[in-house]
């Protein structure tokens, strides 16, 4: 794309995960604003419907507005995966994910093992399955946009309810979850999975690498 991803004129599209209302993104579209990006917010019913509806419901509002960045939070960031792996004619720019699991979700099939848990992932838990890249559509980034990823270190989140989650993790995902075969870069920072969406930190390296193709090394 030729336009520079910094240009106010140049939209942002914004993907919320589970469990969430649309306006959980707020905190983040308000910081991206303040950097110049024109940012709408994606809501969908996350584990209520299948995955398939919501793909072609991003499609429609992507066409509606035009070449546009993405960024994903957690199964956000699935969606919209999911939503280029099937529309491949969508214009787009530079894509971010945020706590994203990628590779399936270690925390997802410890909670599924209950009845409660299973009612409450709903259509969502197709993707929790664990996911090596060879093998699952989502692990892996064909397209020529740059993908980056960002990936949480401090275990504060739901994933933790019932009991620990191995190694580094956001409390709901392992960093191992978050890599994704194809992805331009990652950067890991000290923040919760859901904090991810209020921290001046991750709203800065998102404007980064959404203006630069890159991730700010000082930011860090």
């Amino acid at each position: 794309m030729t336009k520079s991803g910094s240009d106010p004129d140049f939209p942002v599209i914004l993907a919320h995960g589970l469990w969430v209302p649309g306006l959980v993104m707020r905190p983040l579209a308000g910081h991206l604003g303040r950097a110049g990006f024109r940012c709408h917010i994606f809501s969908y019913l996350g584990a209520a419907r299948p995955m398939a509806g919501h793909v072609e419901r991003l499609a429609r509002f992507a066409r509606e507005i035009g070449p546009a960045h993405f960024i994903g939070h957690s199964l956000g960031g699935l969606l919209i995966m999911e939503t280029f792996r099937r529309h491949r004619e969508i214009a787009a720019g530079r894509v971010v994910l945020l706590g994203t699991p990628a590779r399936g979700s270690y925390a997802g099939r410890r909670v599924a093992r209950y009845r409660l848990g299973r009612w409450l992932f709903g259509h969502s838990s197709d993707y929790w399955p664990e996911r090596p890249s060879e093998s699952g559509p989502v692990a892996r980034w064909t397209r020529p946009e740059a993908l980056g990823v960002v990936a949480g270190s401090l275990p504060l989140g739901l994933g933790r309810m019932f009991g620990r989650l191995p190694g580094v993790n956001d409390g709901a995902v392992c960093l191992e979850e978050t890599a994704v075969e194809g992805m331009a870069e990652r950067v890991v920072l000290p923040v919760g999975h859901s904090a991810m969406l209020i921290s001046a930190r991750v709203a800065a390296q998102v404007a980064a690498f959404l203006s630069d193709g890159k991730f700010n090394a000082n930011l860090r």
